[in-house]
């Protein structure tokens, strides 16, 4: 058999792959530009429409008249009455939620026990739940005709129509906030660390404020910045317990009320403007901790 120099090898040539075939749905990052554009100019709109300009409105119709009549609707003794009530709630069921979500969250991701899952739900429990029918439950138990109200009334001790009532319905519609932002946190930690500074010779209490603490204080902080928006926004629950006592029992959203069924709208809508500035000052320091902690807030996985 005669040997060719000029023959080709066909074992030696590399075999070229055979393309991949096309995925029949193409993904979002592969649409044209104009789709992409249609898109994001769906969002945009949605969110002028639903949140931009409700909100500009409020701030619009607060300063119509001036800033005379403004800040006089703020300074009015019952504005500040119901903005002296709305701080002293938040200042009490803030820092009880915070309380409870800690204590919530490292008793179910940190230990195995029957009812867990049952917990869980109770603790989600005022999310599925209207605010209007938590505080129709409470007129049941301490209301003048409900089951314990006329032995406490009959004691000296007021709950409905007074600032217990209003403390007790802002806790009950706000403690979910801080306990749901640790307890997927928690879980997705696991218990590594505590258990390696358990055998090193910590305590429990040193294992908590300087190990479970650092790793979860992003999301705590998280949470209690919601629990603090939503308790100084509450209005279905504490319309109810409240009895709407002007000056006395008008927390901030409820004296809105008062004032736009008084036909007093710039009133209305300048303390209305004060609650949206509280809100929008919370979401400024939420995302200036983002911003600035970025790093930190990722490598502990509290960004969610």
């Amino acid at each position: 058999m005669s040997y060719d120099p000029l023959a080709i090898d066909a074992s030696r040539i590399p075999s070229r792959p055979s393309p991949a075939p096309r995925p029949f749905f193409r993904t979002p990052v592969t649409e044209t530009p104009l789709v992409k554009f249609t898109l994001i100019a769906i969002g945009l709109a949605f969110i002028v429409a639903m949140i931009f300009l409700p909100l500009a409105a409020v701030f619009f119709e607060a300063f119509r008249r001036g800033t005379e009549p403004f800040f006089a609707a703020l300074v009015e003794p019952d504005a500040l009455s119901a903005i002296r009530l709305t701080l002293f709630v938040a200042a009490i069921s803030v820092p009880a939620n915070l309380v409870f979500g800690l204590v919530a969250s490292w008793s179910i991701a940190k230990f195995e026990f029957k009812g867990k899952s049952f917990l869980i739900t109770l603790i989600d429990l005022p999310f599925s739940v209207s605010p209007v029918i938590s505080g129709l439950v409470y007129i049941l138990l301490f209301g003048s005709y409900g089951f314990i109200g006329p032995w406490l009334i009959a004691n000296g001790y007021q709950i409905v129509f007074a600032v217990p009532g209003i403390v007790l319905a802002t806790i009950f519609v706000t403690f979910p906030f801080v306990a749901r932002q640790l307890i997927p946190l928690m879980e997705q930690q696991g218990r590594g660390d505590e258990e390696a500074a358990l055998s090193l010779g910590a305590t429990g209490i040193q294992t908590f404020f300087r190990v479970t603490l650092p790793n979860i204080k992003w999301a705590l902080l998280y949470g209690v910045l919601l629990c603090n928006a939503r308790a100084m926004g509450e209005f279905g629950a504490v319309s109810v317990v409240s009895g709407h006592i002007r000056g006395k029992t008008s927390i901030m959203p409820l004296h809105v009320e008062i004032l736009y069924n008084e036909y007093n709208f710039v009133a209305a809508f300048a303390v209305a403007s004060l609650l949206a500035f509280l809100a929008l000052v919370t979401l400024v320091l939420k995302s200036i901790l983002e911003w600035r902690y970025s790093g930190e807030i990722a490598a502990t996985g509290g960004s969610h």
